[in-house]
Formats: C-alpha cells, sequence, structure tokens
C-alpha cells in the first residue's frame, strides 16, 4: 500500500534498514540508543530494524559500554563477512583484482601485468574473469555472499539498456566496447551477481571521499596521475561525482601531440608517459626494457640523487616543467569549480609525492585566481596504490545499502539509478 507521498511501507522498512546499516557502517559500533538520534528514527523502529538485521546476520553485537546509572549498553556493528565484493583495477601497467569483505578488508588478490600497447579487449577480459575466478577460489568465496564486481577503467562509460556498460576509451584504442556484455560470458559466476563498471578516476575517487583524504569534504577533485591524468569532481549538484576528462585539457596550442592524437593536451605533458618521452628526447637515458613505473623510478633517483651526488639536470628540468604543467592544469580545476579539495592520487602521483608536491601547489597558486586558490587545499591521496579497487568495490556496496541489505533482482537499468542514489550519501557524519 503506498502513503500520500508514493511510498509503500516496504518502502519505509527498506529506508530504516539502509539509515541503521549507513550509520552502524560509517559511525559504529553504536548501540541502539545512539542510532535513534544518529537515524531520526523512534526507539521501536530502531529495536525492530536491529532485530530484523541481526537476524539476516548482517549486524552483530561488539562488546559493551557503560550507561550512566543503568545496565551496560550493548554495541553494534555491520558483520564483516556477511557479504564481499570484487574491485578490478584496469590501470596502465596491470589488472588488479581484489576481494574483500563487507568491512573493505583485502581477503585475497590477483595481479596481472600489461605489455605496452597491451589493451587488447579479449586480453583484457580475459584478465578480468581469470583474477575474479583466481581470488574467489583462493578465499574459498560463497557466491551467495557475493554482493558484485565493480570495475574502474580508462575512459567514458555509457550504461544502455540492451548492452550493459560501454566504454569509449580513445586513447587505448577502444571504441564503444560492451565490457559488460564481454565479462558476462563464460564469467563462470551466476546470473544475479552484478557487474558495475565505471570511469577509473571515478572510482578512485569515490574510495577517497568515503575512507580517505576527501572525507568530510563537500567539494572536491581527486585527480588520477598515472601514464595520463584524469580526474573526478565531487560537488553538491554532482555528488556520485562525474569524471571529466580533464587530461585532454588543451593546454598548449600546436604542442606535443597527445595519445588521444589531438595536440597540447595537459596529459601530453604532464601523464608518466609523456614524461618519460620528454626525458628521452632531451637526450635523458631512461632504462630500457622496463615498465613505466620502474623507469619513473630512475627518473626520480636521476633528478634527485643521494647527498653528495650531482642530479641529472635534464630529469630535473623536465620534472620541474611537469609540475608546473600539473599545476596550471589544477588551477583551471580550482577557478572552474573552487573546490575545498584538491587529492591527488595513482601510482605516478603516488611515486612522484611529497618531493614534487610543493612546486606543484606553487604553480596552481600563481595560475589560479586569487581567492578560489586561497580557500583550496592540495593533497595526496591516502588509500595508496590499491584506491581504485577499493573505489571499484564501493560500487556494489552502495547497492547493498540502497536495498537495506537485501539482495532483489534487479535488470541493469533498474540497478543503475539505486547504486547512484547511494553514492550521493558518500560522506559518513
Amino acid at each position: 500500500m503506498a502513503g500520500r507521498n508514493g511510498r509503500t511501507v516496504r518502502d519505509l522498512r527498506r529506508g530504516n534498514r539502509t539509515a541503521v546499516l549507513q550509520r552502524l557502517y560509517f559511525d559504529g559500533p553504536l548501540s541502539r540508543f545512539e542510532l535513534g538520534p544518529a537515524t531520526g528514527l523512534s526507539s521501536g523502529s530502531v529495536s525492530n530494524v536491529v532485530a530484523d538485521l541481526i537476524a539476516d546476520g548482517l549486524v552483530e553485537e561488539a562488546g559493551s559500554v557503560d550507561s550512566d546509572g543503568g545496565r551496560p549498553r550493548t554495541l553494534l556493528r555491520v558483520a564483516p563477512h556477511s557479504g564481499q565484493m570484487i574491485g578490478v583495477d584496469v590501470g596502465e601497467t596491470r589488472v588488479r583484482v581484489e576481494l574483500f569483505d563487507l568491512a573493505l578488508t583485502e581477503l585475497a588478490r590477483s595481479e596481472r601485468p600489461l605489455t605496452p600497447q597491451g589493451y587488447d579487449v579479449d586480453v583484457i577480459a580475459d584478465h578480468i574473469r581469470d583474477g575474479v575466478a583466481e581470488v574467489l577460489t583462493a578465499e574459498q568465496a560463497a557466491p551467495d555472499r557475493l554482493l558484485g564486481v565493480g570495475v574502474g577503467v580508462p575512459g567514458i562509460v555509457d550504461h544502455t539498456p540492451d548492452r550493459g556498460a560501454v566504454v569509449h576509451g580513445q586513447t587505448i584504442g577502444w571504441d564503444a566496447v560492451p565490457l559488460e556484455q564481454l565479462l558476462r560470458s563464460a564469467s563462470g559466476l551466476p546470473d544475479g551477481v552484478p557487474y558495475f563498471i565505471d570511469n577509473g578516476a571515478k572510482t578512485l575517487g569515490q574510495a577517497e571521499m568515503w575512507f580517505g583524504a576527501g572525507r568530510g569534504a563537500r567539494n572536491a577533485v581527486v585527480v588520477l596521475f598515472g601514464s595520463g591524468v584524469g580526474a573526478c569532481l565531487v560537488t553538491p549538484e554532482v555528488e556520485h561525482g562525474r569524471a571529466v576528462e580533464w587530461g585532454h585539457l588543451t593546454v598548449r596550442v600546436r604542442g606535443r601531440r597527445c595519445r588521444c592524437g589531438a595536440p597540447g593536451c595537459l596529459e601530453a605533458y604532464a601523464g608518466a608517459e609523456s614524461l618519460l618521452a620528454r626525458w628521452r628526447e632531451e637526450g635523458g637515458r631512461p632504462p630500457e626494457d622496463t615498465d613505466e613505473e620502474t623507469a619513473l623510478t630512475a627518473m626520480l633517483a636521476a633528478a634527485y640523487p643521494a647527498e653528495g651526488t650531482a642530479p641529472d639536470p635534464v630529469a630535473l628540468a623536465v620534472l620541474e616543467e611537469t609540475a608546473e604543467y600539473l599545476g596550471a592544469g589544477l588551477s583551471d580545476l580550482i577557478n572552474l569549480f573552487q573546490p575545498e579539495r584538491i587529492l591527488i592520487g595513482g601510482w605516478a602521483g603516488l611515486q612522484l609525492g611529497t618531493r614534487f608536491l610543493p612546486a606543484v601547489r606553487r604553480h596552481a597558486a600563481t595560475y589560479a585566481l586569487r581567492h578560489p586558490a586561497d580557500r583550496v587545499t592540495i593533497e595526496l591521496g591516502r588509500l595508496g596504490p590499491d584506491a581504485v579497487t577499493v573505489g571499484a568495490a564501493i560500487l556494489p556496496l552502495a547497492e547493498f545499502f540502497a536495498d537495506g541489505g537485501r539482495r532483489p533482482e534487479r535488470t541493469p537499468e533498474e540497478r543503475l539509478p539505486a547504486w547512484r542514489t547511494a553514492l550521493q550519501d558518500r560522506t559518513p557524519h
């Protein structure tokens, strides 16, 4: 039966379960007494919802605390082993697959390195399928506890009723790739296990906003700095986050050719791939037959050697120029969106780390308008190299919250609004 606002009794129960689960997840352990003000529910509603969640195995007792003059109050928490999620990072150097419990504790992982220009669609799909099978076998996971598989990918992701998630990755040669269909074919997972596919910068941003350096901020930009660069914008108007193709902002007319084919993109100057190429073009000597991460480590060692050793002037000059390009690119984000925080993640961003950050901040302040520049902080992300897989695993977790901990059968077109709505409640109190 629907009320005046169109919500049924089932909707109300699901909403109450969602409220209790989220508060226990982000703020727990909490007592039933504390859950009332935290959720806005009456004590009777809290008791009923908690009883249901305990009966479903989703909530468990976690000790007790003394009360003022009365009996000790029992603390409650979300049961970590009541559900599992898989997060996948289709990165520039490897495909990483991780299995997490409900508390986002890593249970198992699988990594498959990618060769240069190794973005053959069928190879990537095989890596993901094999990685998923490997982590489930390693943990002997129960399929009925698997909430879903989240995947972070390079490029723009469209969600279509007939083909599911379709990826447009111009820089890696993907043109309208029906990735969800490819993964479902011969996946070995039950048909009811959902896939959630989104841009990798967006999943990185989701992880930092829920659990990392973005927690508590309403306006933030999270930058993914790897072989290329991308960003995720989070504002009150776009609360579930929006991936922006920041790396393809034009920073130099008739400049270097970007891997997307256009001249003068930021990515042609600020990504690790271009950074190493410019070092080579200027006469530097990157190590041969190594991956980008190893080569960038060598470049940093050459530019910032141990005390008493002269730096490589070419490597140092290229890094300093890259800091200026990156700072100038951040200034555009500052002027356009006026964020409270800018967070830099991705393997290259973390590798450049604190040594690189002061110069980036200085250049961003030089190029940005003074008022928004004075209000923003620029920091490194806190979640390390696994941030994209954590963010990808958050996608099925968000739907789990939206459904009040239940696992209803949904079509892909019904699923998309549900988890996007859940992501809007990303910021813990």
